[in-house]
This record gives C-alpha cells, structure tokens and sequence, in this order.
C-alpha cells in the first residue's frame, strides 16, 4: 500500500503540474515577492526569509521557505498565537494574506514540496507522531492542504488556550494528521485542484 502511495505522489503528471505552476508563479510574482522583501527588510532588517528544518517525503529533511514575519532573533514558544508580539507589522499582515508562504513555490520547483499536501513539520512533532508520518510521508509535502484549510483560523484558536503548545501537541496536531491520513489515502489530480480552489477562497473571505 505504501508503495502505492508513494507511486502515486511521484506522478509524472503531478510534477509536472508542480513545475509549470511554480515556474509561472515565481516569475509573474517576481516584482510582488520583490517589494515584500524590501517592506520586510525596511520594517526590521536583514535576513528576508526565514529558514526553518522540516520533514518531507521519505522522511527526508530539507528547509522549508518563508518571508520573515517575526523579529529578529525572538525567541519563544514553537507555536505562535494572535497577538504575539513577536510578529512585526509587515508579519502580521503577510500572514494574514499567506502572502509569507510565497517562497515555498521554490520549495516546490526544488521538488522538495507539492503545490498540495500535508503540511510539512517539524522534526521534534514528526517523531513524537512518527508512526503516523511513516504513512502521510509516502506523498511530498505541500504549500496547502485539507488542514491548512480547515485550520486557517489556527492562531486565534491557541490563543483560547491557557496553554497553547500543549493545545497544539495534544489536540491540534492529531486532527491534522487525520486530515492528512484522510488525504493520503484518498488524493487525485481532482482533490488537488478542489484543495487549491478553497484555499484560495479561505483566504480572500478572512481578509
């Protein structure tokens, strides 16, 4: 079954729609990706982007593309919550509008990521749930998926939480992975192409 999967994942028709859609984008989007670099650079400095270790298909681990939306060196809590003050202005709005996920269409071209699927994590919560992943890691990761879509509204619902980290380990996370199970064991051109279309819906109605 897993070879299955992973087959199924590394589909010539889904690379090659990963390519075509990452290439368009980061070309056509070059000057906006410009102009969100120099805001984020004028806002709080060097460096642009942020870098951070992930887990991807096979387990294989690679750095995951973002813009930067928190300041400098802040240290912290591994999960970040509405109102955090580690997130600048220019962050806050990036986030609001996933604008900071536009680096990850490299991820992509890298063959690192897929334009959908789950979530890539890290290290630390991909071995506490590591049986779990040794399945939802037979397909590449991706920009969005069932629970970026379910989830978009994450940060509000930690901040409910007198104890957001042990929120996210213990009753966020599981329902993302059952999102990503459910993916896994059901993904197709066409689930791909409904998941881009309500992602891009979930983000203009919370704007």
């Amino acid at each position: 079954m897993d070879h299955q999967l992973s087959k199924a994942s590394d589909s010539p028709m889904k690379r090659c729609i990963d390519v075509a859609v990452s290439l368009t984008v980061l070309l056509l989007l070059c000057p906006v990706m410009g102009a969100i670099a120099f805001a984020v650079w004028l806002e709080s400095g060097a460096p642009v982007f942020f870098r951070q270790r992930r887990v991807g298909l096979r387990f294989q681990p690679f750095e995951i593309l973002k813009f930067r939306t928190m300041r400098v060196r802040s240290g912290g809590p591994s999960v970040t919550v509405a109102g955090d003050d580690r997130v600048t202005r220019v962050g806050g709005f990036l986030r609001i509008t996933k604008l900071d996920e536009l680096p990850q269409f490299w991820n992509v071209l890298r063959g690192e990521m897929s334009l959908v699927g789950p979530r890539p994590e890290v290290p630390l919560y991909v071995e506490l749930f590591r049986e779990r992943y040794s399945s939802i890691l037979t397909v590449r990761p991706g920009i969005t998926d069932l629970a970026s879509i379910e989830f978009r509204n994450e940060e509000q619902v930690l901040a409910q939480s007198s104890d957001p980290l042990r929120e996210y380990q213990e009753r966020v996370l599981p329902m993302k992975l059952a999102l990503a199970e459910e993916y896994v064991r059901t993904h197709c051109l066409l689930l791909d192409a409904s998941i881009l279309l309500r992602t891009v819906a979930a983000i203009v109605s919370s704007r």
